[in-house]
């Protein structure tokens, strides 16, 4: 049979083969070689092809939908494996079939099992260290300098998902695949709406025959390149060795996580050289100045609507409230003018203190993050279209481990290496049709003057 059928690789050569009565005919001869070739030819459409996966994934998941509706799982009891009800993430900060890493998904099956097998802890069998030798050279042809193995693509994946539970900026922003390290981005130079849009662009009205007015819109570019975030951690061999569940726990849920933590202050704060450039540091950023008629580090709802005046209209359907959690208190006492009642978590002046506050203000969600500024400094509130912020993922991870940096102290070394880097699109406030205050999807409170 074997020289006559070849294993088929797509599911048309697979049709071929099943048309074919000569070949039917000597596969049916031997049911177990029949199965056999079946099985086999299912495997290999499996490693090379990623969607079949998930397609079977989500068979497997309707699948278990239905029975549990079938067999009066309802309400609160039944286990919810609709993934309508899941929660959003944007498909393009995830898995990306054209990433280097994607020849090589399937090969492990977490981040912790990728690194234990790179450790000296593990039996290195011929197949792994073929897998390992593939992810070492891969890595080491893309980032000659930085060494270690290359995570594969549904790793990668796999990491940010869990990562963007906790995300604040990445989860909103616009993530765009860089296939090199330097990658230019068009923008308007616009900075008024007043006679013109996106930087040039006029419109007007004439008669038939007239003479047509020339516009030349100004176009520039932002540059996203990719930097180097390197995170590093010491476990204790003992960890390794005794606990695997443990250890495969924590590197699988402790590492997306800090890779979320270090991307967010990048994207919030960071200052732009060897770093992201934060969106409290952008060009565009409009600073509010808070309100003059209260003392120390209060926030007002004057200060609150004089902000929401300054957001693009465009971005108010997107837009969200960073704020620092030592605000919180500014916002519960909060009154109008004037009033004694609080009016964010009252209403009517009768707050309920076993309820949970609102967390939205004037319709648009409210964000506590540490990586906003401390109350009473520009940023402590910060109301931002995160659409208007560009990400530039590299879109390689890799992971090195080494048991003989920390030989003395009994530790293995991780270190795991993102290349990305964030910029605001928008370079500057926009001055509106009407010629009114600026306007910018990045707005602030500042410090009163």
């Amino acid at each position: 049979m074997a020289k006559v059928i070849s294993m088929p690789t797509t599911g048309e050569e697979l049709r071929e083969v099943l048309m074919d009565p000569k070949a039917m005919k000597e596969l049916m001869q031997d049911p177990e070689a029949h199965a056999d070739f079946i099985e086999k030819h299912i495997n290999l459409r499996l490693k090379t092809d990623p969607t079949l996966v998930e397609q079977n994934k989500e068979a497997w998941e309707k699948f278990q939908i239905e029975w549990l509706r079938e067999h009066g799982a309802t309400g609160n009891s039944a286990l919810n494996f609709d993934p309508n009800s899941r929660k959003p993430v944007k498909t393009n900060t995830l898995y990306n079939k054209s990433a280097t890493g994607a020849k090589f998904d399937n090969e492990f099956d977490s981040l912790a099992s990728l690194s234990h097998g790179i450790s000296n802890h593990a039996f290195k069998t011929m197949d792994l260290s073929k897998k390992l030798e593939g992810l070492q050279n891969v890595a080491s042809s893309l980032e000659p300098s930085d060494g270690g193995f290359l995570i594969p693509e549904d790793l990668r994946a796999m990491v940010l998902q869990l990562a963007l539970e906790s995300a604040v900026v990445r989860s909103r922003a616009r993530v765009i695949p860089m296939d090199s390290l330097r990658v230019p981005i068009p923008s308007v130079d616009s900075t008024s709406n007043v006679s013109s849009v996106f930087g040039g662009i006029i419109g007007f009205w004439t008669e038939e025959g007239a003479t047509l007015t020339e516009s030349r819109p100004r176009f520039g570019r932002i540059v996203l390149e990719a930097h180097k975030l390197t995170l590093y951690i010491e476990v204790p061999n003992e960890l390794i060795r005794d606990s695997r569940p443990a250890y495969t726990t924590f590197i699988d849920t402790m590492f997306p996580e800090a890779i979320s933590w270090f991307e967010d202050v990048a994207f919030s704060v960071g200052g732009g050289v060897g770093e992201p450039l934060g969106y409290l540091n952008a060009p565009a950023a409009i600073s509010v100045t808070r309100s003059t008629t209260v003392a120390g580090t209060n926030v007002e709802w004057v200060d609150v609507t004089s902000m929401y005046s300054r957001m693009l209209p465009q971005s108010l359907a997107r837009a969200v409230w960073v704020i620092s959690p030592d605000v919180m208190p500014s916002l519960f006492n909060m009154t109008i003018a004037g009033g004694t009642s609080p009016i964010w978590i009252g209403g009517g002046g009768f707050p309920d203190a076993s309820a949970r506050p609102p967390m939205s203000m004037l319709g648009l969600p409210i964000i506590v993050s540490e990586k906003a500024r401390a109350v009473g400094t520009s940023g402590d509130i910060n109301l931002v279209d995160f659409g208007h912020y560009l990400i530039g993922d590299r879109q390689a991870m890799s992971v090195r481990q080494s048991e003989d940096f920390g030989f003395n102290r009994d530790v293995t070394a991780i270190r795991v290496i993102e290349r990305l880097d964030g910029r605001p699109w928008l370079q500057s406030a926009i001055t509106p049709q009407n010629g009114g205050a600026t306007l910018s999807p990045f707005v602030k409170l500042t410090t009163s003057v």
